[in-house]
């Protein structure tokens, strides 16, 4: 499209986890990707997420404060309420935005970005998101994936300087048709 020499490059600026669904940005320059690098690192990528949970929290909102550690071995990460050698603090806001009659919809605002941040430490307040088994869902989705939309991304251009949203629905299955629907 651009006509430029040499081959075409892609970089990925963040990932999700592969049975979350949504939204992921990639760069289509080594420049462009290290200006990126740059907003993600001074905490100036904002990400929401939408959850369906299980159960629902003690607060209709609130903000999780927990110290993550990572276990390579088991691709799993494990939360403490108190600091603890090797473990890292990892933040997140969140609203209950609908309810149906047997799971409730968050929207979620990571402050930090901790390996499985979410779904951890959903799972440590008693909140396991639906269809994750690794972190306590009763039991698995048809499809493999689990109930966590990364919802939109946000961030201001690093050249152009407009504030840019990019968003995608959720899937079209229909607890999140139904659930989105109660939102509505």
């Amino acid at each position: 499209k651009y006509n430029k020499p040499g081959n075409v490059f892609l970089g990925v600026i963040h990932r999700i986890d592969r049975p979350v669904s949504g939204v992921v940005v990639f760069a289509k320059t080594g420049k462009a990707l290290s200006r990126m690098n740059a907003l993600i690192k001074t905490r100036n990528f904002h990400k929401r997420y939408l959850a369906i949970v299980e159960n629902a929290p003690n607060a209709a909102k609130g903000k999780l404060i927990h110290y993550m550690k990572k276990n390579n071995a088991k691709n799993k990460s494990f939360t403490s309420l108190t600091p603890k050698e090797g473990y890292k603090k990892a933040e997140l806001e969140f609203a209950i935005l609908a309810k149906s009659e047997r799971y409730f919809l968050l929207e979620i605002n990571p402050l930090t970005g901790r390996h499985h941040q979410i779904r951890a430490q959903l799972s440590a307040i008693g909140c396991p998101i639906k269809g994750d088994v690794k972190y306590g869902a009763k039991r698995t989705n048809k499809d493999a994936s689990i109930s966590l939309h990364a919802r939109s991304v946000s961030f201001v251009h690093p050249v152009s300087k407009e504030k840019i949203v990019i968003s995608a629905p959720p899937p079209a299955d229909a607890l999140w048709t139904a659930i989105t629907k109660v939102r509505d």
